[in-house]
């Protein structure tokens, strides 16, 4: 997906981008790499795109994930399945995705709920200010954390 709203980045932030920079940084962290992944139109593609993306992740023994959408409305249903396809071959995901006042996807599983919203907006809706709702220092942090913790959390359940 994206790492972020790619209406407002510019180029200089997808060279500097702070969630990136962080993950290449961080000792606690085997940053394996980005995957790009697109929005197809069709549902079966939809679907097929997030079985893909899983099994290559998969078959990179990846541990963790954090998955970012710069879109809503249909690319919530590829958004969401990528999570779920993820998340059952046991392989932790927390997402990235600007929420604001939509507060809620298209369609839903129990692993949207680890969705961080960056909304930066007091209206809780996009602006036309460029690089105001991408993901800065502070979210990549966030996101950080949250997948750190959530790989102990789901390293301590049993298989």
């Amino acid at each position: 997906m994206g790492i972020g709203p790619s209406t407002k980045e510019t180029s200089l932030h997808h060279f500097q981008d702070p969630l990136v920079d962080l993950l290449g940084k961080d000792p606690d962290i085997d940053f394996q790499g980005i995957i790009i992944v697109g929005t197809p139109q069709s549902n079966a593609m939809k679907y097929l795109v997030g079985q893909r993306t899983a099994a290559w992740l998969a078959g990179m023994r990846t541990n963790g994930v954090i998955a970012s959408t710069d879109g809503w409305g249909n690319s919530d249903i590829d958004f969401a399945n990528m999570l779920e396809e993820i998340g059952c071959r046991n392989i932790s995901v927390v997402g990235l995705k600007f929420i604001g006042t939509q507060a809620k996807f298209v369609v839903e599983n129990e692993f949207t709920k680890h969705v961080l919203d960056f909304n930066k907006s007091k209206n809780g809706i996009e602006t036309e200010v460029v690089g105001e709702n991408t993901i800065d220092p502070r979210d990549a942090a966030i996101a950080l954390a949250s997948i750190k913790l959530k790989m102990r959390k789901d390293n301590q359940r049993p298989k």
